[in-house]
């Protein structure tokens, strides 16, 4: 089956390329590779995966399609041609929130909904494109897609991240993560409460074996590698809680993927399990309606809420508060790459983050039993 999540674009050009016995046993992408040169083969293989080659071999249609296909003599590979990818980023004028800067490094707080750097279906408005506007030297070690970038984080994460300003650096900062000497803290709302108040998980992570787009600690998951994750429950309500998580691995999805494997997925997290969209009603105490789905209690207004208050939730209570997964990369501690020091850097939540949590901590704030009705 396809896999359509991989948004590489296609164009209507079709073609053919027919496998001759010295090509017999090749596999297809690097057969794809020798007759396409302009792509990458990492390009290729995402094209493989999207559905855009087929192989019709003497007796049929190959199915079941991967970069790894040895080819048969006799073979007709069809390729419906995808775009090029753009040879690295243009500079966009985008704002950024500037921690920290010096000659070797530069420290963001990345906004929610920004792409760090391009890939298929996101080819601007990403974070390279920023710090290209913004700053003049940026490391070369990534490539022309990613100048600067040393990690990453989700689209929908936001938080601290360090750039590297020289390839020299650029290194250094490298090793630092891959030999897991970097202290990375994030705040994390998830559903459910968990019963203890801290805990490590630890479950291997692969690739989904359907959903490519997805990863997964189930056996049989493709390719999968050690990966841990401790937790500390920092305040609880009733039916969500505010975890402080620190990831001592760093696979893709790693904090996402553990706290849904341990049924705790993260608010508003809608490939893991969380709900998509986190609306007002959802973060506030479910004994404050008249009935499921409801309105709230009269009797709140003017003892357990004042009355602006009352009446504005009253009038919000379908607002959606959070539409991205609630994870944030709140702290990064580090030797800085020139002067040795560690150094460390914290950003705030954003603002829907943070209204989430003032809701939740809402219900916690009123529950003095003196102010119950």
């Amino acid at each position: 089956m396809p896999h359509r999540d991989l948004h590489i674009p296609l164009t209507d050009q079709v073609v053919h390329f027919a496998a001759g016995a010295e090509d017999a046993g090749q596999r297809l992408d690097l057969f794809l590779a020798r007759h396409l040169p302009q792509f990458s083969r990492n390009y290729l293989q995402r094209a493989i995966y999207a559905g855009a080659v087929q192989v019709r071999g003497v007796e049929g249609p190959r199915e079941k399609l991967r970069p790894n296909y040895k080819l048969r003599p006799g073979d007709v590979v069809e390729l419906r041609m995808p775009e090029p990818p753009p040879e690295g980023p243009l500079p966009e004028d985008i704002s950024l929130d500037v921690i920290y800067e010096d000659r070797w490094i530069i420290v963001v707080n990345k906004p929610p909904g920004m792409v760090v750097h391009p890939a298929a279906g996101h080819w601007d408005g990403t974070l390279v494109s920023a710090l290209q506007h913004h700053f003049d030297r940026l490391s070369s070690l990534g490539g022309p897609v990613r100048p600067g970038i040393v990690h990453r984080l989700d689209r929908d994460t936001s938080g601290v991240m360090v750039v590297a300003r020289t390839d020299v650096i650029h290194a250094k900062l490298s090793k630092q993560f891959s030999r897991r000497r970097v202290e990375k803290e994030y705040w994390a709302l998830v559903q459910g409460v968990p019963a203890r108040d801290r805990d490590v998980v630890e479950l291997p992570i692969g690739r989904h074996v359907q959903h490519r787009h997805r990863m997964s600690t189930a056996p049989g998951s493709l390719r999968p590698r050690e990966a841990e994750t401790f937790y500390e429950v920092l305040q609880r309500f009733e039916q969500a809680a505010l975890l402080r998580v620190l990831p001592r691995t760093g696979r893709t999805h790693q904090i996402r993927v553990h706290l849904a494997a341990v049924g705790h997925p993260v608010l508003g997290d809608r490939l893991y399990g969380g709900r998509a969209e986190v609306r007002l009603r959802e973060l506030l105490p479910s004994g404050w309606f008249t009935h499921p789905g409801g309105p709230l209690d009269v009797r709140l207004r003017g003892r357990v809420l004042s009355q602006e208050r009352f009446d504005r939730l009253q009038r919000q209570l379908d607002q959606v508060v959070l539409a991205r997964q609630a994870l944030h990369a709140r702290r990064l501690k580090f030797l800085h790459p020139e002067s040795r020091q560690a150094v460390e850097f914290t950003a705030p939540p954003p603002e829907d983050f943070r209204r989430a949590l003032e809701l939740l901590r809402l219900g916690v704030d009123a529950s003095d039993p003196q102010r119950r009705f």
